[in-house]
């Protein structure tokens, strides 16, 4: 088929094909920045990105975790990044964090999927408008015109309404694809933001507990008063056996024989 076929295809479609393109290019422009968004948010290797963190967490070391959510943009690192700032112990506070950030990130990866399947549907309704409005040309061409122009103008007329509806499908179709592609995508993203979620909560949880229910290390004990006396008793008896008295000891007066 060439450019000049789907030129006069295109003419022949009236005033509704222009609405239907422009609907196409919205549709098209809607891809690009849409696929821009979901594939820089779905695009890093998410087993080994969770392994890395659960054994930077195992080994304790809190802040290397950090610096990985840090360095890869993500919105399940974002969410990981959000765990490991909290400053919970247990699994419920650690949760809450996640959902806050969560609530957050996700918004900006769904924004605007909804306008693929109403692009799509309006699309189909222009394709049949543009459908009603050829047969309304051709059978008014019937009574109106005369007999040896009659087939002309309902050649016309039908042709206006099959290469209206056929354009509106054309761009409906892929519209809804498209949507279907990109919800996906994003509930994909979802999924694995819950099992990272829980995932780093638990090693958190577990690494944080640990680190408080290690022992102290022991106090040497004072020594007691009775220790004592009993120290300072042999070194009175020490001392007796080599003629010393003892310390605080009174000396005994001396008699003439």
């Amino acid at each position: 088929m060439s450019f000049s076929h789907i030129a006069e295809l295109y003419r022949s479609g009236g005033w509704v094909m222009h609405l239907i393109l422009g609907i196409a290019v919205a549709i098209f422009g809607l891809t690009l920045e849409r696929a821009w968004v979901v594939f820089r948010a779905s695009s890093w290797n998410f087993g080994k990105l969770k392994s890395d963190l659960i054994k930077q967490i195992g080994r304790g070391d809190i802040a290397g975790a950090a610096d990985i959510c840090r360095n890869v943009k993500s919105p399940v690192t974002q969410v990981a990044g959000a765990i490991l700032a909290s400053n919970g112990r247990t699994e419920d506070e650690l949760f809450g964090a996640a959902d806050a950030e969560a609530t957050l990130v996700m918004p900006a990866i769904s924004r605007r999927l909804a306008y693929f399947a109403l692009l799509a549907n309006v699309a189909t309704l222009m394709g049949l408008l543009g459908t009603i409005f050829g047969l309304i040309t051709a059978f008014s061409a019937v009574g109106a015109a005369d007999p040896s122009q009659r087939s002309q103008f309902l050649a016309k007329g039908i042709s206006e309404a099959m290469n209206a509806t056929a354009f509106g499908l054309l761009v409906a179709v892929p519209g809804l694809l498209i949507h279907g592609f990109f919800v996906s995508r994003v509930e994909r993203i979802g999924e694995r933001l819950d099992e990272m979620t829980v995932s780093i909560a638990r090693a958190v949880s577990a690494a944080r507990n640990r680190d408080h229910a290690a022992p102290a290390p022991a106090a040497r004990p004072a020594p007691s008063q009775a220790s004592m006396g009993m120290a300072t008793a042999p070194s009175a008896g020490v001392a007796a056996a080599h003629g010393q008295a003892a310390p605080g000891a009174q000396r005994l007066p001396v008699r003439n024989r």
